[in-house]
């Protein structure tokens, strides 16, 4: 399974998130042969908000990450500016579909205030 925390500050200012384990999905399979699509799409969601943040809106990020567990981390460095807050959101939300759509068995997202 895969989790996904998203820190926020207590006035609900994002922090950062981070995202660990291999969602398994491809597994529920018969032979588990398969690619395992939902955690690809994880993937791609958190780094290309990652990059996003990075390259586009020029934000200063710590990212610690390690392929082979499924980990990464993202810490913001500073308060994000507004359209910054709009990727994160929308990462947010994508993510929260996907969850529903292929089950919290696979896919959790947590909030916790830091």
């Amino acid at each position: 399974m895969t989790t996904v925390i998203i820190h926020k500050n207590s006035d609900g200012r994002y922090k950062g998130f981070l995202c660990m384990g291999h969602a398994g999905y491809a597994k529920r399979k018969l032979f588990g042969r398969e690619p395992d699509i939902l955690c690809s799409a994880i993937s791609a969601l958190v780094i290309g908000t990652i990059n996003a943040l990075d390259e586009l809106a020029g934000e200063k990020l710590k990212v610690v990450e390690n392929e082979a567990t499924g980990f990464i981390q993202c810490d913001f460095e500073s308060t994000l500016q507004e359209k910054s807050v709009f990727l994160v959101d929308a990462l947010v939300f994508s993510l929260e579909n996907l969850s529903r759509e292929y089950g919290a068995q696979y896919l959790q997202i947590k909030f916790e205030e830091v």
